[in-house]
């Protein structure tokens, strides 16, 4: 196993994180935004009234793409598994 190897298993690690986080984090800091504006017009400043749709944002979200979710992970354990052979040699 060799250095450029665990950089690029790393690399394509960190890049599948991304790739899975940005929609979620997204939609949670969109209903956070509009959140954030409706309560400095009304001046209503609850925090319950900003993470409880929030949460409900990230829950949903969470489970719409949770298929591609379990895809995009099986597919890159498949690939570490492929690559174990190449590992030990």
């Amino acid at each position: 196993m060799t250095d450029s190897m665990v950089l690029q298993i790393v690399r394509d690690a960190l890049i599948m994180v991304m790739l899975i986080t940005i929609p979620i984090l997204g939609a949670g800091m969109i209903v956070g935004l509009i959140i954030s504006i409706l309560q400095a017009t009304t001046q209503i400043q609850e925090q319950s009234l900003s993470f409880v749709p929030k949460l409900m944002t990230v829950l949903l979200v969470l489970m719409i793409l949770a298929p591609w979710i379990i895809n995009v992970l099986v597919g890159f354990t498949n690939e570490l598994f492929a690559k174990i052979p190449l590992m030990v040699q």
